[in-house]
């Protein structure tokens, strides 16, 4: 039987956002229906938009709907799906869902239930790369509640990661570095990552293991059939990370050769055919800069940032677990796969790096990326609205290069053509990323991003003021012959000022002289109520219009020192303080969840509680107080 006879008739996306418009758009090209699912937040979703079919499963929060695994399976019973694909996150390394859909009688796009057990759970997982005779870090396994693990920690010293035993993507982690990252107790750190790893996974235990700083994150992704046949697609370089999450990935890793590569990916292929692996997944470790390396994880899905290796190898990784899900063979071989060039990926993320890196909400007046050299693959679209139930990732844009220095200034470029308004991002972060020179000459580590302190991107001048003089002609100036606009590109303002003269116009842009402007053949620019387009050749910038943020009935950030506001949309997981307790500088007051991430509130001097305005479980809103605090006596 060929692998088109494999094929599933028709797939329902257990998922949402940019993973399942991706999944849908290969089911579309090979001719398979695919079911869409959503809650009534994301009722006008393009995912929903983009499939054949699609079933409302829930209300918004993730636990009554892209957790409901009763609602999934009716909805693809409903619709006639013949497979499930469960995308990344969410369900996807549940083996409880990956037995209730084949119990269903349904395709599970996925590694069995068995493999994910196995290596789905990082204990397990652990265990079974020692008996594949792969190395892992030192580590505490036995997990017998928050005061006894937090003992184990003590007795093993710090740095530590405590991690989610059940789940991946940086739910459920905690770095202890030293003293200062658990300044309410190493217990207390560990209650928290039990909390977030049960909300996020349904599935409280944890693990910890020795931090290593130092060493880089490289994974490798491998593909299995049900036969016994498996490839490594070689290494990802994921090592700028913030809150143990990813920012940019990259391939192939700048700190991996060709003979590396190869021991890397035997040592992958050797942990995941021990657990009878199928389809698609990734084994994640630590490469040190002597060159050894670590097991670290096996994530029994497909990965956040599978579009590189698609775009170094050209291959269709969900094509692929398309394929083999059926009981087909893997259609190509370890020889058959090649590498070409280089590619990078940047997570476009709405929420503020400088502000800690709170998520960011609120409606998209804008929201497109105009570079179209580059590969987008996109969640919202202009219009929809931006909460605080799920994952902040907005898109993710990927370009593909003959050399790495090529790859760098195209993911630059391809940044600068993104325009979002209406949520604040991580645009300016990525960017300057892109220039530094740690990253561009490969001297990063996972610790990299915390340490450095980068430099806000500049904006050309030339770009501004082609700009400036497109809203001049369009009749924007005054009667004096001046214009001054403001403009934002990823979230910095340049001021740019026009002055008319009997040549033409002069421009000064941030306070420096540029001289006289003129349109050129090269230069063009689209005036809209939201900003300008500015483009030369095929090169893109957006550049915002400066808007005042309006303020209302809770939304004012004044109230003095003494005030303990939400910094975002959220819900109240536990307030550790009572009136008339006495609080230091720093010290948790409260915990909070928003984006399946818990954010610790903490007083911003020292003081007496004063009163208490919300607690466990309530919604809060944007900057509503929810702690006061009073002057010591």
């Amino acid at each position: 039987m060929s692998g088109a006879d494999r094929l599933p008739s028709c797939v329902l996306v257990a998922n949402r956002g940019e993973i399942a418009s991706r999944i849908i758009r290969t089911c579309r090209r090979l001719g398979v229906g695919s079911v869409a699912v959503y809650s009534d937040a994301d009722r006008s979703a393009p995912h929903v938009a983009n499939a054949d079919r699609a079933v409302r499963i829930g209300s918004a929060p993730a636990a009554d709907s892209y957790l409901n695994i009763p609602a999934l399976i009716e909805a693809a019973r409903s619709t006639g799906a013949d497979a499930v694909h469960p995308g990344y996150g969410f369900l996807s390394e549940r083996a409880d869902f990956a037995e209730a859909v084949t119990e269903a009688g349904l395709s599970w796009i996925g590694p069995p239930a068995s493999a994910i057990e196995a290596l789905g759970d990082k204990v397990a997982a652990r265990r079974l790369a020692i008996a594949s005779g792969v190395p892992v870090a030192e580590g505490v396994e036995e997990d017998e509640g928050d005061a006894a693990l937090a003992s184990a920690i003590e007795a093993m010293g710090l740095p530590v990661m405590i991690k989610a035993a059940a789940g991946g993507g940086g739910r459920g982690m905690r770095l202890l570095r030293s003293a200062d990252d658990a300044p309410d107790g190493i217990e207390s750190a560990v209650a928290g990552a039990r909390r977030e790893a049960q909300a996020a996974f349904g599935d409280g235990r944890l693990l910890v293991e020795r931090a290593m700083s130092e060493g880089r994150h490289v994974e490798v992704q491998v593909l299995f059939d049900e036969h016994g046949n498996g490839v490594h697609l070689g290494e990802r370089d994921c090592s700028v990370q913030r809150r143990r999450q990813k920012v940019i990935e990259e391939s192939p890793s700048p700190a991996v050769g060709e003979a590396l590569r190869e021991e890397l990916g035997q040592a992958a292929l050797n942990v995941c055919r021990a657990a009878g692996y199928v389809g698609a997944g990734t084994v994640e470790f630590m490469l040190m800069p002597d060159g050894s390396f670590m097991f670290l994880e096996v994530n029994t899905r497909l990965q956040v940032e599978h579009p590189v290796t698609e775009m170094l190898t050209g291959l269709d990784l969900v094509e692929l677990q398309l394929r083999v899900a059926g009981g087909g063979a893997l259609p190509i071989s370890q020889q058959d796969v090649s590498f070409d060039g280089h590619s990078i990926e940047t997570r476009i993320y709405a929420e503020d790096p400088s502000r800690g890196y709170v998520p960011s909400t609120g409606r998209l007046r804008w929201f497109d990326a105009l570079d179209y050299r580059a590969r987008h693959d996109v969640g919202p679209a202009t219009g929809d609205l931006v909460t605080a139930h799920y994952d902040p990732m907005l898109a993710k844009t990927i370009v593909h290069a003959e050399s790495r220095e090529a790859a760098l200034d195209r993911a630059a470029e391809a940044l600068d053509g993104w325009a979002i308004e209406g949520v604040t991002t991580n645009l300016g972060q990525l960017a300057a990323i892109l220039e530094s020179e740690d990253f561009r000459g490969g001297a990063v580590d996972i610790g990299w991003l915390d340490r450095v302190e980068l430099p806000q991107r500049e904006a050309p001048a030339d770009a501004l003021a082609a700009a400036a003089l497109a809203d001049a002609e369009a009749g924007a100036w005054r009667s004096s012959g001046e214009l001054t606009r403001k403009y934002l590109l990823h979230g910095r303002v340049h001021e740019v000022r026009m002055s008319r003269t009997a040549d033409g116009w002069s421009a000064t842009v941030d306070d420096a002289t540029h001289g006289p402007v003129a349109k050129g053949r090269d230069w063009t620019a689209e005036v809209s109520p939201r900003g300008v387009v500015v483009t030369n050749n095929e090169r893109r910038w957006v550049f915002l219009r400066e808007r005042r943020r309006r303020t209302g009935a809770g939304r004012s950030r004044a109230g003095g020192a003494n005030v303990v506001r939400a910094p975002m949309p959220g819900t109240m997981i536990e307030v550790l303080v009572a009136v008339g307790d006495e609080v230091e500088a720093g010290q948790t007051l409260a915990v909070m969840e928003a984006m399946k991430i818990e954010h610790l509130l903490t007083a911003p001097n020292a003081g007496i509680v004063k009163a208490v305005h919300s607690s466990a479980g309530d919604s809060v809103d944007e900057d509503a107080v929810l702690i006061e605090l009073g002057a010591t006596s």
